[in-house]
């Protein structure tokens, strides 16, 4: 299916702080000669064999000269016959007879008239007419005139919308975002049809040239966090863009810090709900990710299939959400902290258990549960880089010819497979990939500190991480904000789900109440 992207037909909002630059630092204007423009195109489009340069003669005797320049791989064939539709056109409208067109009558035609469609554009220094090559435009040059005509023709291959890769649906909307910049803004324009959300558009600087938007409902976005965004989007000048994660890293408070300051989603819904509470989302051209920001430390455990099931149900999944982040975290390190240092908070029957099952383990409860954790962490990331139906056999596999293997070999004790096997499932169950990862992280510190400090390390680790999330900002916005400063109307919407008709009959946030 051939692709909607047509980045020609992106115009820079007047109020996007990243500026478009010609494809060359020098601004070199076409020449009137083409024998000359010809001779600066085989200089520039050297050892481009893509490049497919059509040279055309028009007039009374054929006396006169235009080159058609186009990118063969961005634009499929039927979409190059341009210059003949120009001809047509000024045949039509100034001279009367498509054989007496001379190159007066094309420099009066689109220098007095102007371009009437959305798809043509003139072009007057080089560079640029080479850059809209490269998005996918058919470039034409007449000699005589020191301008050229660019015609959108991109024309790529994508993928269809389907179904989320990255978030599995059991309970609405089923279809995605793709590679295609302008699928994706429609499929989100279909969901908020509103004047009020606005989409800028702009070019990021480098080689590549990457078309990407920001939106954002007006009313509801906090005004300082939109500016604050805008200014940091400005410092990405000569900055290669491609993906959205390349602009998180570039816009984000604290690049050190384990925790996502901003959510993804591949889901339309997530988005628009996002942007109905005030949030900002952006859009990368060939990337299917939607980077939401800024990203709040209570907003990585909701979904928006909270919003699909009813009030008990998606309180209690968000309930289980919270004791598993806990777990993802937690767990390895209580384990070793009481088996290590408090045993006697153990209860008889079951300390009596645990010793038993530990028998003859030459290792420590900390060696044994780094080993263990570190084999779990290579069996999940060899699952992922391996091709999906060989990946999720070899993990499950794995995982249980290691655990049986290492219980035999006496190097674990069944006891600590299950804790890390617990731990693995909890990780998997946060919404946000980021988020699992940030836990994966810091579970190895703290278990560290459980098995040389006990359960002081522990607790001087918790505080550390506390201490962390006090301090963290996303775009300027505190991370525990809701808890960290206190805003009881939105605890409604934390840890448990408000009944919809609660949510929806009064206004997300502050800012759209005094609009309202």
């Amino acid at each position: 299916m051939a692709s909607n992207d047509r980045p020609g037909e992106y115009k820079q909002s007047e109020n996007t702080p990243v500026t478009d630059k010609p494809a060359s630092g020098i601004l070199q204007p076409i020449s009137q000669s083409l024998s000359n423009t010809r001779e600066e195109l085989n200089k520039l489009l050297s050892h481009c064999h893509d490049i497919v340069m059509q040279p055309s003669r028009y007039g009374d005797a054929f006396q006169y000269q235009a080159l058609s320049v186009h990118c063969n791989s961005l634009v499929e064939e039927k979409e190059v016959l341009f210059l003949k539709s120009v001809f047509l056109d000024l045949a039509s409208q100034e001279t009367g007879a498509f054989h007496s067109i001379s190159p007066e009558d094309v420099i009066r035609f689109f220098e007095n008239r102007g371009v009437t469609s959305n798809r043509v554009s003139v072009v007057e220094k080089l560079p640029d007419a080479v850059q809209q090559m490269m998005c996918g435009h058919v470039v034409i040059f007449f000699d005589g005139w020191n301008k050229a005509l660019s015609f959108n023709a991109f024309s790529v291959e994508s993928r269809t919308v389907s179904e989320p890769i990255t978030e599995p649906v059991v309970r609405g909307p089923h279809d995605s975002t793709t590679e295609d910049l302008t699928k994706n803004i429609g499929l989100l324009r279909t969901r908020l049809r509103n004047h009020l959300f606005k989409i800028e558009l702009f070019s990021a600087g480098g080689k590549c040239r990457t078309t990407a938007a920001f939106g954002y409902l007006e009313g509801a976005v906090n005004p300082e966090t939109l500016e604050e965004f805008k200014k940091r989007l400005g410092a990405i000048k000569e900055v290669e863009i491609l993906d959205t994660s390349f602009i998180e890293e570039m816009i984000e408070d604290s690049t050190y810090s384990p925790f996502p300051q901003h959510r993804y989603t591949e889901r339309p819904d997530t988005a628009i709900a996002a942007v109905l509470d005030g949030k900002i989302i952006v859009l990368v051209s060939g990337s299917p990710s939607i980077m939401i920001c800024p990203g709040l430390f209570a907003e990585f455990f909701a979904t928006s299939e909270d919003y699909y099931y009813r009030t008990v149900e998606a309180t209690l999944l968000r309930q289980l959400r919270v004791i598993a982040f806990f777990m993802a975290l937690m767990l390895p390190s209580i384990y070793i902290a009481m088996s290590t240092f408090h045993s006697e908070l153990i209860p008889t029957v079951l300390l009596m258990a645990v010793l038993e099952t530990r028998e003859g383990i030459p290792f420590p409860a900390l060696v044994e549960a780094l080993l263990m954790e570190f084999f779990f962490e290579l069996l999940r990331e060899a699952g992922i880089r391996l091709p999906r139906p060989v990946g999720t056999a070899v993990s499950i596999v794995g995982a249980l010819v290691i655990g049986q293997a290492a219980i035999q070999a006496k190097i674990a004790s069944p006891i600590m497979i299950i804790i890390v096997a617990l731990t693995g499932i909890a990780s998997f169950s946060m919404p946000q990939y980021s988020l699992g990862v940030a836990l994966r992280v810091l579970r190895f510190p703290l278990m560290i500190l459980s098995g040389t400090l006990g359960g002081f390390g522990l607790m001087m680790g918790l505080l550390f991480i506390h201490l962390h999330l006090t301090a963290l900002r996303s775009l300027g916005q505190p991370y525990l904000a809701t808890f960290a400063p206190l805003r009881i109307r939105q605890l409604r919407d934390v840890w448990i789900r408000a009944p919809l008709k609660t949510l929806l009959r009064s206004p997300r946030n502050k800012h759209m109440h005094k609009r309202q």
